[in-house]
């Protein structure tokens, strides 16, 4: 026996190798890849083989940009054209990607690079300008198309959040997806949900199974139903590899759970996996395929016996309700250490909660799509209810995202998957024990009333009397200052408005009177549109004297102008009080911006430098600014403050006399964790520390807090507070 399994093991280990080692030999040999390594322009054919996704989620600040999956037909060479068939990765950008369809055939020019190293394609292509369209898609591709876009009409009727969820939930479209429904999905561990999986396929076959025998079919009728909505629905969600994988996944995880017989399921699991990496053998290095594969793994493994023990205490409807999403998310933890280094602890309630939703939401969207192109007012009737249940997933995915301790940090990689080994090993053996079990739902039970009722009252975000938060927005400044119950004034908004509006969610910010764009990079501007997110009233903003650069000043001062925000330009002097808060404007003076080394260095020097003053202390606010106008704000006459927000996220451009000339006691430094600028600079974090300034980043402690504590300033971050 054990032979015959060695024998078939390394067998498909040989198949697997051998497909895998011809792929990575075409993509990485013949003329594209010789193209790609001299970075040559080209014209070319290429056929779409995925949907564009919009890669830009500050479009109203940059022009859109596209990621798309294709296949490189032909390049135009001085001798002739060249025929090829190699898989590229085309990045492009402008409005006119958006529509197009997988099949479609293009003809683009661009510059050949080479792909990221692991990547099964032979290149990647840039593109420059908007493509050409040669060909319609095909038959195929069009009548999924049309559904589609059936089902997000159908919806225009919902609620923003429930209009881009739905079509969403019931086909992967997330294009109108809010991106904030989109940041609580993941915390929540929920976000597999909007992914096309064979859980979307098993429900609408269950749906039509539980239809027709209602009706009395017989069971071979019911059979081919089945497989007619799975083949339906893999029509409208495209037909691409992804859904062709999560058709096989359905058709084994639905096969296997309707007829009682999960070691068949498995052996067609197994004999589908190894198919899909002949097939494709990029899947290999795919946490999404990994977790398809680990989930419908575990619900035919571990969920029929889970269920069978609980049903003993309970309904056996209840008892599978909790087994399902129980098992497959203890079969993708693995997956997920080593993916993200955490436990997500609140992903199997989360899923349990909104796992009644997902049913009737999936089936009424997918009979909207089928019945839009025959009659809207049906699919919009439709819809509505599919619109309360997917409300109630959004519902729940906002408070699981807010839990404390939603995700417990776990080491990532090896050494996690390691440790999460030993710890099964030991708690297993223990949980096998009536005596052990109860002590451990004790203690279960005793943690999570302490992280739900004690956790808020023992680590308070926002602290009490908190004066400025430096928000945690990766590489990039967000500053909100307290003006005020529920009002905050803005520097800067980071480069992701998820990251800026959730932000000011929670510190409880429902206005902000006053916005201060330094000077407009993305990593300081590119949040803006987070700030008018929730609802939130907005006074003015105050933008630098400095425009270069124009295209994206001029981008900016539009969409104001569409808001009808009124935009000032800073001038030295100016100063606002809003509540414990005044506000001085020190610098940039105009006319009189220092220059710099390159673009860069000319747009930072012109940031607009602020003085925060309360009653408890101050803060200088320094933008971006580089050593020109360090030296030239030290000429002008430089305030002291006691705290410093260090310049260009603590970059090495620094003058030790500006710094010093401060006095602060303190340094804040708004910075992304492996930003690969080297911030902040090791001579920077130096000089401070020689200044006997004690520095406090946001790529080691999260957001920072500054406090009122009777009467002086105090520093605090999630992890830690110090005076």
């Amino acid at each position: 026996m054990w032979v015959n399994v060695a024998v078939a093991v390394l067998g498909c280990m040989a198949a697997t190798s051998a497909g895998v080692a011809f792929r990575v030999h075409a993509v990485t040999t013949g003329p594209v890849a010789e193209l790609a390594a001299r970075g040559a322009v080209v014209h070319a054919e290429i056929v779409l083989t995925g949907d564009p996704k919009v890669r830009q989620a500050q479009a109203a600040f940059r022009g859109e940009s596209v990621v798309v999956e294709a296949t490189l037909e032909s390049l135009d060479t001085p001798t002739g054209r060249l025929a090829v068939h190699t898989p590229v990765l085309v990045f492009g950008s402008g409005s006119r990607w958006r529509p197009l369809l997988p099949s479609q055939r293009l003809r683009v020019a661009g510059r050949l690079g080479g792909a990221e190293p692991g990547e099964l394609v032979g290149a990647v292509l840039l593109v420059r300008g908007p493509p050409t369209v040669l060909s319609e898609p095909s038959g195929l591709q069009s009548v999924a198309g049309l559904l589609r876009a059936g089902l997000r009409a159908a919806t225009d009727g919902l609620p923003p959040d429930q209009r881009g969820l739905l079509p969403g939930l019931v086909v992967g479209d997330v294009s109108r997806m809010d991106p904030e429904v989109s940041a609580d999905f993941k915390e929540a561990g929920l976000s597999h949900l909007t992914a096309v999986s064979g859980a979307n396929l098993a429900i609408v076959a269950g749906a039509v199974v539980a239809l027709s025998r209602l009706a009395g079919l017989p069971l071979a009728v019911r059979a081919g139903l089945a497989a007619l909505a799975m083949l339906a629905f893999a029509v409208v969600a495209r037909p691409s590899p992804s859904v062709l994988r999560a058709l096989l996944m359905g058709l084994v995880g639905a096969i296997a759970l309707g007829t009682g017989r999960p070691r068949d399921g498995v052996a067609a699991l197994s004999a589908t996996v190894l198919l899909l990496m002949l097939f494709d053998p990029g899947l290999a290095r795919e946490y999404g395929f990994a977790l398809s594969v680990c989930a419908t793994g575990g619900i035919l493994l571990l969920a029929p016996g889970w269920r069978d023990r609980m049903a003993v205490r309970m309904p056996r409807w209840a008892a599978e309700a909790i087994a399902v999403p129980a098992a497959a998310q203890a079969a993708v933890t693995p997956v997920l250490v080593l993916m993200a280094g955490q436990l997500q602890l609140v992903a199997v309630p989360a899923n349990l909660l909104a796992g009644p939703a997902v049913a009737p939401a999936t089936v009424l969207g997918f009979a909207a799509a089928l019945v839009a192109p025959l009659s809207m007012e049906v699919a919009r009737l439709l819809v509505l209810p599919a619109g309360y249940a997917v409300g109630w997933i959004i519902i729940v995915a906002e408070h699981a995202a807010r839990v404390p301790l939603a995700g417990l940090p776990w080491p990532g990689g090896l050494t996690g998957l390691l440790l999460l080994a030993a710890a099964v090993a030991v708690a297993v053996p223990l949980l096998r024990r009536a005596g052990a079990r109860v002590i451990v739902l004790t203690m279960g039970t005793a943690g999570l009333a302490a992280v739900l009722v004690a956790g808020p009252v023992i680590a308070p975000w926002p602290p009490a009397r908190w004066l400025l938060v430096a928000c945690d927005v990766g590489q990039g400044d967000a500053l909100a200052i307290a003006a005020g119950p529920g009002r905050a004034v803005v520097v800067d908004t980071g480069p992701d408005p998820t990251l800026a509006d959730r932000c000011l969610r929670d510190l409880g910010v429902h206005e902000v009177p006053l916005v201060i764009l330094t000077h407009p990079h993305r990593d300081h501007v590119g949040g803006l549109d987070g700030i008018f997110r929730s609802g939130r009233r907005v006074g003015a903003v105050i933008v630098s004297p400095g425009r270069a650069p124009a295209h994206e000043s001029a981008r900016i001062s539009a969409a104001l102008g569409r808001k009808g925000i009124a935009e000032w330009v800073a001038s030295p002097g100016a100063r606002w009080r809003f509540g414990p808060s005044e506000l001085i404007v020190v610098g940039p003076a105009a006319g009189a911006v220092p220059g710099g080394t390159g673009e860069g260095s000319v747009i930072n020097n012109e940031s607009v430098v602020m003085l925060v003053r309360w009653a408890a202390g101050s803060i200088l606010l320094s933008g971006d600014v580089e050593t020109e106008a360090q030296a030239e704000l030290l000429r002008m006459g430089l305030p002291p403050a006691d705290l410093l927000k260090v310049p260009h996220h603590g970059s090495a451009r620094q003058d030790a006399r500006f710094l010093a000339a401060t006095g602060a006691r303190a340094a804040l430094i708004s910075v992304g964790a492996d930003n690969g600028y080297g911030h902040p600079a090791p001579p920077t974090l130096g000089m401070l520390h020689r200044l006997g300034m004690r520095v406090y980043r946001t790529d080691q402690s999260g957001a920072v807090a500054v406090i009122d504590q009777s009467g002086r300033l105090a520093v605090v971050s999630r992890g830690r507070s110090d005076e």
